[in-house]
């Protein structure tokens, strides 16, 4: 059955994205989950839904950083993955690539923090908190300072007098299905979440993000079965290109008339992972002319 916005909770990540864009939102989040005082966060919008090639698949996460240049990569885990050790060890080196390629050197590389949270138990110890940082095995006067942590939060923990009770009150927010999710949890930050995900299932411009994103969930399942099969492939793939073209001229259209030129570029184009970069570019501008300035 095919999934509706105004059935999803935190959880899904797609709404988990879209609360989180709100910049209080984010910062009360990591506050709870990292146990310290933030001033202010920005969110960086454009890398909330994307495409990426070297990952191989559709990832939407929650990337900011804060008025220290610390940055934060954050992303909802709901099944059980036996790679997320190497996961964030990609998100890491994403972060830290970004930084270098803009300019920066090693040594004004930021702190960065990745946390995934869990809807199980990542380790099986029934924490609701494991934080993970570089350490030496021969000495633990020895630090090694690279400013990296990684953070796994889960809903299943057991330990609730060793961490925040309001990280422990959202975790259990997390784990409430769609009619536990309308519970008062007695929390305030909680209380702003939830009336957060109810003006997002009645924002027709959020519908209309939702269904591109799982227009391209449905378009990699479809790639991931045809993988090994001859026949057809082709086929196939010319099936996926045309429904990428059409899904960018769509989101376009509501800017204007699309000139003839840009149209053609769309519907010639034959790299899928173009196409839908170019979808992720699309849910990004407010005008033709910045899509056009963008892929230009």
């Amino acid at each position: 059955m095919k999934k509706q916005l105004k059935n999803l909770t935190i959880k899904d990540n797609f709404m988990f994205a879209a609360v989180m864009l709100d910049e209080e939102n984010c910062k009360g989040f990591l506050e709870r989950a990292l146990q310290m005082k933030i001033d202010r966060v920005q969110v960086s919008a454009e890398k909330n839904i994307v495409y990426h090639p070297e990952y191989k698949g559709v990832r939407l996460d929650v990337y900011a950083k804060d008025e220290n240049n610390t940055r934060y990569n954050v992303e909802m885990q709901v099944s059980t993955q036996s790679s997320l050790g190497l996961r964030s060890r990609y998100y890491q080196s994403q972060m830290d690539m970004e930084m270098l390629l803009s300019g920066s050197e090693y040594e004004e590389l930021p702190k960065s923090y990745v946390i995934f949270i869990c809807d199980f138990d990542p380790f099986g110890e029934r924490k609701y908190k494991y934080t993970f940082e570089m350490e030496c095995k021969e000495t633990a006067k020895a630090k090694l300072q690279d400013k990296r942590k990684i953070v796994f939060l889960s809903t299943k923990g057991k330990n609730a007098e060793e961490v925040l009770e309001e990280l422990v009150r959202f975790l259990e927010f997390v784990k409430a299905d769609i009619k536990e999710s309308q519970n008062d949890f007695q929390d305030e930050y909680v209380k702003q979440l939830q009336k957060f995900v109810e003006h997002i299932k009645k924002d027709r411009e959020m519908e209309e993000r939702f269904m591109l994103f799982e227009e391209l969930l449905k378009e990699e399942r479809k790639s991931g079965r045809e993988e090994g099969r001859e026949e057809g492939r082709q086929e196939g793939r010319q099936e996926g290109r045309k429904k990428m073209a059409e899904i960018t001229t769509a989101l376009l259209s509501k800017y204007g008339e699309i000139p003839d030129a840009l149209s053609e570029k769309i519907n010639e184009e034959k790299d899928m992972e173009m196409l839908k970069r170019w979808i992720s570019v699309a849910t990004e501008v407010s005008t033709i002319e910045e899509f056009i300035s963008k892929i230009s």
